[in-house]
């Protein structure tokens, strides 16, 4: 492939104007600086890295915008919408799956993302049965990732039960439900389903304290072999309480008592913790892995990321639901949720990033990469090549460079303002477009269209 040329990047040692990066095999192979373009050299402007999706559930997609109205209980929350998912999932088939993952990918990398960790727990079909191949499912994940470009780590689920104390599951769970037995042949054929993905990774994926005992948290952990674990932590304030009258103790100081968490961990959410808990997760290295957009749709509440960040903590962001995938959205309304709570501004900013923009970007690539298990070395020699070209032409941009791009992009930009994205060497978005989009986007169609006729 031809040499790519930048009016700027962002590198490891921060930005650098006319910048020539060269591929081979999907890595960077050099990086020349200060230059001008060779004539064969394919031409863009300002360049940043990819940024990780730490936490998704590409199916909920098809749903997006479908749980928006009130069901005439005073209180509508989290759990009124769990409902609403349930009733959807139902209709959903292998090729629905494959179609709606394809569709929220490639809206990932036309929004900056360049690497998904998919928590994915639809496993059976819609009576509760696991299909002949037990990771049918997971091979749909990936054959959308493969279609569309984008790096994935799948995070296989497991889910055994409703609530706290093991409480059998409900009605509405019985496409996520597993034994250990049947999660270890899972786990080992996800593997196998994502073997042929350059770059791909397999975690595991205990659900979260309601969903596992603590004997099959012991059992299910291991299974990692060494790698990532990630689980959906306190998220709401009834789980937080739920888990006090099992336990005695909130989710993540269980969690912290009980499991060697550690920097292979991601606590989805962890959105009610105390400092003590915040400080407990920094100190141990694991990642707090926030999805502020659909954080906010849900009403679930807000992180303290500020006193997280000071106790050293790790973040990356997700777009979980799916309700709408944007990269800068989701570092935009972390930044904002924290304004409205601190009633203040350019909360997330530092003496060493005194750029808000530029702080969250940092943070959540840090975060993110660790949490979905690849390195976060940047545009750099030896590194994948998974970058994003912002669009020179975009209003937000005018009249500006360096960190005041990323300000740009964050906060400004309403849409657009990616115009192209590389995953490995190969360029899946040109134009703002991800390049198999008009196929994805008609069976997306077709998919949403038979699930709701």
């Amino acid at each position: 492939m031809p040499a790519l040329w930048f009016t700027s990047a962002l590198l490891p040692g921060g930005w650098a104007e006319r910048v020539r990066l060269t591929v081979a095999d999907g890595l960077i192979t050099q990086v020349e600086t200060g230059v001008e373009p060779d004539p064969a050299d394919d031409r863009h402007g300002p360049a940043v890295p990819g940024l990780p999706n730490l936490h998704s559930h590409t199916f909920q997609r098809a749903m997006a915008g479908l749980a928006e109205r009130h069901g005439g209980s005073a209180d509508d929350n989290f759990w009124t919408w769990r409902e609403a998912m349930y009733r959807f999932v139902d209709r959903l088939g292998p090729e629905d799956v494959e179609a709606v993952a394809a569709q929220a990918f490639a809206e990932m990398l036309e929004t900056g993302f360049t690497r998904v960790g998919e928590f994915h727990y639809l496993h059976h079909d819609p009576a509760g049965r696991p299909y002949a191949d037990i990771a049918e499912m997971a091979a749909r994940v990936a054959a959308a990732a493969a279609a569309t470009g984008i790096g994935l780590t799948l995070l296989p689920t497991f889910y055994a039960h409703a609530n706290f104390s093991g409480l059998p599951p409900t009605h509405g769970q019985r496409r996520f439900v597993t034994t250990p037995d049947g999660f270890t042949r899972l786990v080992d054929a996800s593997r196998q389903a994502v073997a042929g993905l350059p770059g791909a990774v397999v975690g595991v994926a205990p659900h979260s304290l309601r969903a596992v005992t603590p004997d099959e948290l012991r059992a299910v952990v291991p299974l990692a072999a060494g790698g990532l674990v990630h689980i959906h932590a306190a998220e709401q304030t009834r789980e937080v309480d739920e888990c006090l009258a099992w336990s005695g103790r909130r989710p993540v100081e269980w969690l912290l008592d009980h499991q060697p968490v550690d920097a292979r961990w991601c606590l989805i959410h962890a959105t009610h913790t105390t400092p003590t808990e915040r400080a407990g997760i920094a100190s141990r290295g694991a990642v707090a892995g926030l999805c502020p957009i659909t954080e906010a749709n849900l009403g679930d509440g807000v992180f303290g990321a500020r006193s997280f960040l000071d106790a050293g903590g790790r973040f990356g962001v997700g777009t979980d639901s799916n309700v709408l995938i944007d990269a800068a959205g989701e570092l935009r309304q972390l930044e904002y949720t924290q304004r409205l709570t601190a009633r203040r501004r350019n909360v997330l900013a530092s003496a060493d990033y005194p750029s808000t923009g530029r702080a969250v970007f940092e943070a959540a690539y840090r975060g993110g990469s660790q949490a979905l298990g690849v390195a976060a070395g940047g545009l750099a020699v030896g590194q994948p090549a998974d970058l994003v070209a912002l669009a020179p032409d975009h209003v937000a941009f005018v009249g500006r460079g360096g960190d005041a791009l990323l300000d740009g992009w964050v906060f400004a930009a309403r849409s657009n303002a990616v115009e192209s994205v590389w995953v490995r060497g190969r360029r899946v978005v040109a134009g703002g477009r991800n390049v198999a989009r008009e196929a994805i986007e008609r069976r997306f169609r077709a998919a949403v269209a038979k699930c709701l006729a």
